[in-house]
Protein backbone atom coordinates (compact mmCIF):
# COMPACT_ATOMS: atom_id res chain seq x y z
CA UNK A 1 0.00 0.00 0.00
CA UNK A 2 1.36 3.27 -1.17
CA UNK A 3 2.18 6.00 1.49
CA UNK A 4 0.04 8.61 2.01
CA UNK A 5 1.46 12.05 1.37
CA UNK A 6 1.22 15.27 3.85
CA UNK A 7 -0.78 16.97 1.11
CA UNK A 8 -3.29 14.02 1.22
CA UNK A 9 -3.42 13.84 5.10
CA UNK A 10 -3.89 17.68 5.21
CA UNK A 11 -6.23 17.65 2.65
CA UNK A 12 -8.45 14.71 4.59
CA UNK A 13 -8.21 16.22 7.47
CA UNK A 14 -10.01 19.19 6.02
CA UNK A 15 -12.77 17.19 4.48
CA UNK A 16 -13.52 15.84 8.24
CA UNK A 17 -13.84 18.93 9.33
CA UNK A 18 -15.84 20.50 6.49
CA UNK A 19 -18.45 17.87 5.95
CA UNK A 20 -18.58 17.45 9.82
CA UNK A 21 -20.07 21.18 9.20
CA UNK A 22 -21.59 20.94 5.75
CA UNK A 23 -23.79 17.98 7.10
CA UNK A 24 -25.82 19.00 8.96
CA UNK A 25 -26.51 22.17 7.75
CA UNK A 26 -26.99 21.72 3.97
CA UNK A 27 -28.46 18.21 3.64
CA UNK A 28 -32.24 18.61 3.92
CA UNK A 29 -32.65 15.06 3.05
CA UNK A 30 -34.72 13.65 6.43
CA UNK A 31 -33.21 10.54 6.36
CA UNK A 32 -29.82 12.05 7.23
CA UNK A 33 -30.11 12.76 11.12
CA UNK A 34 -27.48 13.77 13.91
CA UNK A 35 -24.02 12.58 12.71
CA UNK A 36 -20.46 12.35 13.40
CA UNK A 37 -17.87 12.31 10.77
CA UNK A 38 -14.76 9.09 12.20
CA UNK A 39 -12.59 9.30 9.24
CA UNK A 40 -11.92 10.29 5.36
CA UNK A 41 -9.68 8.70 3.66
CA UNK A 42 -8.19 9.20 -0.10
CA UNK A 43 -7.19 7.41 -2.67
CA UNK A 44 -3.92 7.41 -3.96
CA UNK A 45 -4.97 9.11 -6.79
CA UNK A 46 -7.38 11.45 -5.01
CA UNK A 47 -10.22 10.77 -7.57
CA UNK A 48 -12.15 9.13 -4.60
CA UNK A 49 -12.46 9.65 -0.66
CA UNK A 50 -14.22 7.45 1.70
CA UNK A 51 -16.17 9.15 4.44
CA UNK A 52 -16.83 7.03 7.96
CA UNK A 53 -19.36 8.18 9.88
CA UNK A 54 -21.19 7.15 13.13
CA UNK A 55 -25.01 7.27 13.81
CA UNK A 56 -25.59 9.76 16.28
CA UNK A 57 -27.82 8.12 18.93
CA UNK A 58 -29.79 5.30 18.29
CA UNK A 59 -33.05 6.91 17.44
CA UNK A 60 -31.70 6.63 13.39
CA UNK A 61 -31.11 3.70 11.07
CA UNK A 62 -27.63 3.74 10.09
CA UNK A 63 -28.60 2.30 6.57
CA UNK A 64 -31.69 4.93 5.99
CA UNK A 65 -28.75 7.65 6.49
CA UNK A 66 -26.31 5.90 4.69
CA UNK A 67 -29.06 6.19 1.60
CA UNK A 68 -29.89 9.76 2.26
CA UNK A 69 -25.66 10.28 2.71
CA UNK A 70 -25.18 8.51 -0.85
CA UNK A 71 -28.09 10.43 -2.39
CA UNK A 72 -26.53 13.94 -1.37
CA UNK A 73 -22.75 13.14 -2.21
CA UNK A 74 -22.97 14.91 -5.26
CA UNK A 75 -23.99 18.07 -3.72
CA UNK A 76 -21.66 17.57 -0.76
CA UNK A 77 -18.59 16.67 -3.50
CA UNK A 78 -18.85 20.37 -5.06
CA UNK A 79 -19.30 22.02 -2.03
CA UNK A 80 -16.20 20.41 -0.86
CA UNK A 81 -14.38 21.19 -3.37
CA UNK A 82 -15.65 24.84 -3.45
CA UNK A 83 -14.68 25.17 0.65
CA UNK A 84 -11.29 23.16 -0.36
CA UNK A 85 -10.27 25.44 -3.67
CA UNK A 86 -9.21 21.98 -5.26
CA UNK A 87 -9.34 21.81 -9.05
CA UNK A 88 -10.77 18.35 -9.11
CA UNK A 89 -13.07 17.38 -6.40
CA UNK A 90 -13.25 13.80 -5.37
CA UNK A 91 -16.36 11.47 -5.48
CA UNK A 92 -17.34 10.66 -2.18
CA UNK A 93 -18.20 7.08 -0.50
CA UNK A 94 -20.02 7.07 2.48
CA UNK A 95 -19.68 3.99 4.37
CA UNK A 96 -20.79 3.01 8.52
CA UNK A 97 -17.93 2.83 10.71
CA UNK A 98 -18.06 -0.41 12.86
CA UNK A 99 -14.65 0.42 14.51
CA UNK A 100 -16.58 1.54 17.50
CA UNK A 101 -18.95 -2.00 17.73
CA UNK A 102 -15.90 -3.94 17.13
CA UNK A 103 -13.87 -2.60 20.31
CA UNK A 104 -16.78 -2.77 22.48
CA UNK A 105 -17.35 -6.02 21.42
CA UNK A 106 -14.05 -7.31 21.85
CA UNK A 107 -13.67 -5.16 25.28
CA UNK A 108 -16.55 -6.88 26.60
CA UNK A 109 -14.96 -10.37 25.60
CA UNK A 110 -11.73 -9.24 27.01
CA UNK A 111 -13.84 -8.76 30.31
CA UNK A 112 -15.64 -11.69 30.16
CA UNK A 113 -12.08 -13.30 29.81
CA UNK A 114 -10.19 -11.69 32.99
CA UNK A 115 -13.75 -12.44 35.62
CA UNK A 116 -13.56 -16.04 34.43
CA UNK A 117 -10.24 -16.22 35.00
CA UNK A 118 -10.86 -14.79 38.49
CA UNK A 119 -13.01 -17.28 39.27
CA UNK A 120 -11.54 -20.28 37.40
CA UNK A 121 -8.54 -19.83 39.34
CA UNK A 122 -7.57 -20.53 43.28
CA UNK A 123 -5.83 -18.45 44.86
CA UNK A 124 -2.22 -19.96 45.91
CA UNK A 125 -1.28 -19.90 49.38
CA UNK A 126 2.61 -17.96 49.00
CA UNK A 127 5.34 -18.66 51.73
CA UNK A 128 5.59 -16.65 54.90
CA UNK A 129 8.21 -14.39 52.69
CA UNK A 130 5.60 -13.37 50.71
CA UNK A 131 6.75 -15.05 47.44
CA UNK A 132 5.49 -17.60 44.92
CA UNK A 133 9.32 -19.22 44.74
CA UNK A 134 9.63 -22.18 47.01
CA UNK A 135 12.07 -21.66 50.05
CA UNK A 136 15.52 -23.47 50.16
Amino acid sequence: MPQRTSRQQRIEAQMQRTLAELVPRAVKDPRVGPLTITAVALTPDMSAARVWFLPFGQVVNAEEQLAGLRSAAGYLRGEVGRQLGLRHAPRLEFLVDTQQERAQTLTQLIDKAVASDRHAAPSEPTNAAGSDEPRE
